[in-house]
């Protein structure tokens, strides 16, 4: 792995590491504060961390000028398999006696694995390094 690709993931973990964050807190906020099911808290707070996520790799991580409607519209494309099958299996698992948190925890760390890998090979691909070109 060259120095950029380790750098690139380095701060990939970082940003999604602040979108953990904004996941876990919405969780934990729709869990025991407002008494939600466990999906609907997963839901949500997923919804809001991709948001946060999409919006400093794009810019800070992977520097890409990608249209910017294609490129979520790929990320959602992602969310639309991972979401409903990480929201069925972590039902299971809760339902099951799994703690909340650590199924939240693992599907997070998944989650972390597999966007990086889509974002570099997909929404990305020939696309990194382009937004320093366009000004």
């Amino acid at each position: 792995m060259n120095k950029k690709a380790i750098i690139q993931a380095v701060k990939f973990v970082l940003f999604s590491a602040s979108a953990a964050i904004i996941q876990a807190g919405a969780s934990a906020l729709f869990l025991e504060v407002f008494k939600w099911e466990y999906y609907v808290s997963y839901l949500i707070a997923l919804l809001l961390s991709v948001l946060w996520n999409f919006t400093f790799n794009r810019r800070f991580t992977f520097k890409s000028a990608a249209n910017v409607p294609i490129a979520m519209a790929k990320v959602l494309g992602f969310y639309a398999v991972f979401t409903p099958l990480s929201t069925w299996l972590g039902d299971l698992a809760v339902d099951s006696g799994v703690n909340e948190y650590i199924v939240l925890a693992v599907t997070m760390i998944s989650n972390l694995v597999l966007e990086f890998l889509f974002c570099k090979f997909v929404v990305y691909r020939n696309q990194e390094d382009t937004l320093e070109n366009r000004k």
